[in-house]
């Protein structure tokens, strides 16, 4: 028998090795296959599942963008609303301001005319007081006067009266005399 050559029985074991080696192959691919398949399905389900979620949070992810929309919206509103009661709040400020200056510039005013009349009023006050005193200093040697001119007619009418009554007497006595 020769090396090129097999033997009828090694042919036999070959191919029956051979069949065998084709089942286990075949047998193997069925199984990856479905081994293949599963592991499809449950990514197509993973992917599914995954979807939804990215689909729902797209969702929510929307009304975010849409909630934050209206806040950005009523942001900008109540800026311009602030913005126009800032403003409102300077006028009145300022306006407030100048009144204040204007009111202190009428109370200074007010302030130097009484001053002003208060001084007057106050030296004319002095010049009462001594215009008092002259004229109590004037009452007094008026009165003291008067008391002298008083008392020396009471002495002159004394007098005279003493007089009078001698010179009636005088003449009583001479009428009785005669």
């Amino acid at each position: 028998m020769g090396t090129g050559m097999c033997s009828r029985r090694q042919k036999g074991l070959l191919q029956t090795g051979f069949c065998l080696l084709a089942v286990v192959c075949l047998g193997s691919g069925v199984f990856l296959y479905h081994h293949l398949q599963q592991k499809v399905r449950s990514a197509e389900a993973l992917a599914q599942k995954y979807k939804q979620q990215q689909e729902a949070l797209s969702a929510q992810l929307q009304v975010v963008y849409e909630h934050r929309s209206r806040l950005e919206r009523s942001l900008q509103k109540e800026r311009g609303e602030h913005k126009k009661t800032k403003e409102d709040f300077l006028v009145y400020k300022l306006e407030a301001q100048e009144a204040l200056n204007k009111e202190k510039q009428d109370s200074m005013n007010r302030y130097g005319a009484l001053s002003s009349q208060h001084k007057i009023l106050k030296n004319q006050h002095e010049d009462v007081k001594k215009q008092l005193l002259d004229l109590q200093l004037q009452h007094n040697s008026l009165k003291l006067e008067h008391r002298k001119t008083l008392e020396t007619h009471n002495q002159k009418y004394a007098q005279l009266q003493q007089e009078k009554d001698n010179e009636v007497t005088n003449l009583q006595g001479k009428c009785d005399g005669e």
